[in-house]
């Protein structure tokens, strides 16, 4: 499912416009970006995203139905989003469980960067 039909989804369910609930869905498939398949949704598939986006988007969206104003928690909209994709709410660790741990995350293995890489050879502003 795509952004666009997660926020028809959610219109359909709490009323106004798909255009109310997009920044949300958006940002949740934000992860296309970096990776283009199914992998994406490590990044904000999760418990750990419903949180995210009540922090980016404020606990509830107002959402004008008729002649009144419903207020709807954002996290519902993040929540159903995941459930819609994957069929159930994951947390991170359920994406990480079965991630092979490798030397470098312990930080025991160090790799040798070039200091000119870092730009740490480059006049500063005051000796410019």
């Amino acid at each position: 499912m795509n952004s666009w039909n997660h926020a028809q989804s959610a219109a359909r369910k709490w009323g106004g416009d798909p255009e109310d609930y997009l920044p949300i869905e958006e940002y949740i498939d934000s992860s296309k970006q970096i990776i283009g398949d199914v992998r994406h949704r490590a990044i904000y598939h999760h418990t750990l995203g419903v949180w995210l986006v009540q922090q980016k988007f404020g606990p509830v969206l107002e959402i004008t139905k008729g002649n009144r104003t419903v207020k709807v928690p954002t996290r519902l909209i993040a929540e159903r989003h995941i459930i819609e994709d994957l069929g159930w709410l994951p947390s991170p660790a359920d994406y990480l469980k079965n991630t092979p741990v490798e030397k470098w995350m312990s930080g025991s293995q160090r790799k040798e960067v070039p200091l000119s890489t870092l730009l740490l050879n480059q006049p500063s502003e005051a000796t410019a």
